[in-house]
């Protein structure tokens, strides 16, 4: 299973790239024309505020994946699971996006609602990314010789951030629809400032095993 770590990242890139153009693709054009086209432009702001959020949002997501997979050695069949229902989470988020845009123009209680849902398929990737680094660490048997397994496994409480910062955004989204699309923002911000580094074993740690084997 060694050579099938490299396909199911190039499977899961593939995904990735797919939902990110998507995003592109939902954007509107402005259909104000002469004078008023700034004007026209200026009213879709929404849609272009929704897409460097969700993009970002995204391109985090892809970044933390890839940092993972990097790191296997091999995949089984609970993992491909786990990783299907973390893309296909990711590939709501174009729809969620774009009616949070659309109402977002409108804006009143439906924009709150449209908030909610965006919120709540975040939510929802969270628990599916969360469930699926908690299996990788949970015995570590997927992993390259050279990660610490305890050190990853201590990482877990950082990982699962998400799985308490995106509840309350649904909570935000009751009261300010561009309110959480500014805390969507700052999260996604502080993810990609944030990197969980995954700890590697000590070259001295790692030969001293090896000899303890041999003996």
């Amino acid at each position: 299973m060694e050579r099938e770590t490299g396909r199911i990242e190039a499977f899961s890139d593939g995904v990735f790239a797919i939902v990110i153009t998507i995003l592109v693709l939902e954007l509107k054009v402005p259909e104000a024309t002469g004078s008023d086209f700034w004007h026209g432009v200026w009213e879709q702001w929404p849609h272009y505020a929704a897409y460097v959020v969700s993009f970002l949002i995204i391109g985090v997501m892809w970044v933390n994946h890839h940092t993972i997979f990097t790191h296997l050695k091999r995949v089984d069949r609970p993992l491909l699971f786990l990783n299907l229902l973390v893309l296909m989470v990711v590939s709501v988020i174009p729809y969620t996006t774009t009616v949070l845009a659309e109402h977002l123009v409108h804006g009143g209680r439906s924009a709150n609602a449209a908030a909610v849902l965006y919120s709540s398929v975040t939510v929802a990737y969270a628990l599916a990314f969360l469930a699926f680094w908690w299996y990788v660490t949970r015995v570590g048997h997927l992993f390259h010789e050279q990660v610490d397994k305890e050190g990853a496994r201590a990482t877990r409480l950082r990982f699962g951030l998400g799985a308490i910062a995106y509840p309350l955004t649904v909570l935000l989204s009751l009261f300010s629809a561009t309110l959480t699309l500014v805390a969507h923002f700052l999260i996604a911000l502080y993810y990609a400032a944030n990197q969980i580094p995954i700890p590697l074993v000590v070259e001295e740690e790692r030969l001293e095993s090896a000899s303890d084997l041999r003996k």
